[in-house]
């Protein structure tokens, strides 16, 4: 089988799933199977594509041109062959964690829940396979959409309301900037194409560069820079298998995924390196680390903490492509799979806490590491993660992220990182402390000894914290794809 056919069979398999869970929805076991089965697919379909762009290979399949010299296409690179995976792998995960909590919660609708997941994760994978921004563009709205109603699961007001916000921030970010910036880029350079080393130098003037780096990094409102960020903390109304892979993983690495695409593909690094607007960018980055993780502080609410350090690490990511030298570009892609790993665990604790004790408020959290002590424990690998620590694999993202300020001579930017990984711990650590070292509060959920979740929400937030701690030893196969993106 060819790579190209792989690439369309693992865009087939989440779409084909959701027509089978639909069919399925009236038989519980059979639909979850339907979805453990398509997720599994879909991530072996992914992981065989690996070879080929470890070997230099860059599959490409063309469906058709829009207009003339304006084609539907996907193009497999190394930015994108992580994100496929890290999305496509925790789909599993997810799916796994879906089960338990769904049903130790009594969620209803659950079938048109895991029927739009795999049109979402559909969504995400198609991002990763974009070959151009104009499919870019049309993947990432699909996945603004099909994400919308995951959002509204509930169907409450609150829901419906997070639900406005969310769409409404990510929609007119991308057709009032994105857009905008995707026909100047045509009309500017006459193509569209990702192409090695960018295609706007010598067709655009500096200025104009300048502005098109601002729309796009602020018209890509999924990376969550301030201010086009509350869309992100408004989707917690959603249920947490939805936070955790779509507000951890799918829709958030969508963002910051695109940032630095088009970063190398349509800038390229040396003429964004050269460019004063990234300099500005860079700070508008920076704020947004050190803001949204004070924002997160104030947070007593244990998912709105989580959303608010999601916004926070995101611009990690964002940080790392203005920076625009290779290493910041691979600290930065490597973010995006360590911060996958450690926040998506995070959001499964605070998920099984809520299924197994019915806490949502950190300070209701005393002594909840002595009744759920498998949970706490994920929650502090998970934490030490996002921290940076070793022996975790978030210490080696932010080791080259700092590697990368430094090469482009910003050691204010490692300050930056330095005193984020402070309120990191500020924010993050006092939780499973108070968990294992405080008293209980006196009241039924808690001294009745282990209370865990239900056994599939343990086993997937035990995954994903294992995931972590192989990261730190096992870093060099995302290092080493990563890196392909600059093999010349």
């Amino acid at each position: 089988m060819t790579p190209q056919v792989t690439m369309q069979l693992a865009l087939a398999a989440p779409l084909l799933g959701a027509a089978l869970i639909v069919l399925t929805g009236h038989r519980p076991n059979l639909r979850e199977t339907v979805t453990l089965v398509t997720a599994a697919a879909m991530f072996l379909l992914v992981a065989s594509l690996v070879p080929e762009v470890m070997a230099g290979g860059r599959p490409e399949v063309v469906f058709g041109e829009m207009l003339p010299g304006l084609p539907i296409a996907l193009k497999l690179e190394p930015l994108g062959m992580v994100f496929a995976l890290i999305a496509s792998f925790l789909w599993i995960v997810t799916s796994i964690y879906a089960i338990g909590y769904m049903r130790g919660h009594h969620e209803l609708n659950q079938t048109p829940f895991y029927a739009f997941f795999a049109v979402a994760l559909f969504s995400a994978v198609f991002v990763a396979f974009s070959g151009n921004l104009l499919t870019l563009f049309l993947a990432y709205e699909i996945l603004s959409v099909s994400t919308y109603p995951l959002v509204t699961h509930h169907r409450t007001p609150e829901a419906k309301r997070g639900g406005r916000v969310y769409l409404g921030i990510l929609l007119t970010t991308s057709i009032g900037f994105f857009l905008f910036a995707i026909v100047w880029t045509w009309l500017a350079a006459g193509t569209l194409d990702f192409t090695d080393g960018g295609i706007l130098s010598g067709k655009v003037s500096d200025g104009v560069a300048g502005v098109l780096l601002a729309l796009y990094v602020f018209g890509i409102g999924k990376a969550a820079v301030m201010p086009f960020h509350r869309w992100l903390p408004a989707a917690m109304v959603a249920p947490t298998p939805v936070s955790a892979l779509l507000h951890a993983v799918a829709v958030v690495k969508a963002g910051v995924f695109s940032v630095v695409k088009v970063a190398v593909y349509i800038f390229g690094v040396d003429f964004l390196h050269s460019l004063a607007a990234s300099q500005w960018l860079q700070y508008a980055a920076a704020a947004t680390i050190v803001l949204a993780s004070l924002v997160a502080m104030t947070k007593d609410n244990l998912k709105a903490r989580l959303a608010y350090s999601t916004v926070s690490q995101l611009s990690y990511i964002v940080l790392g492509a203005m920076l625009a030298t290779e290493i910041s570009v691979v600290g930065g892609g490597m973010h995006i799979a360590m911060h996958a790993f450690g926040k998506i665990t995070l959001f499964f604790c605070a998920g099984a806490i809520l299924v197994a004790a019915h806490k949502t408020e950190i300070s209701q959290m005393r002594g909840i590491g002595r009744v759920m002590p498998i949970t706490t424990f994920a929650f502090l690998i998970g934490s030490l993660s996002i921290i940076g620590l070793p022996p975790f694999g978030g210490m080696w993202s932010k080791w080259y992220l700092a590697l990368g300020a430094l090469d482009a001579g910003k050691q204010v930017m490692v300050a930056v990182l330095m005193i984020s990984s402070l309120l990191n711990i500020a924010y993050l650590l006092p939780i499973p402390i108070r968990g294992f070292f405080c008293e209980p509060d006196d009241n039924p959920g808690h001294g009745a000894g282990v209370r865990e979740a239900p056994w599939p929400c343990v086993l997937a937030l035990s995954i994903s914290a294992i995931g972590c701690l192989a990261l730190f030893f096992f870093p060099e196969p995302v290092y080493n794809l990563l890196a392909g993106m600059f093999v010349r």
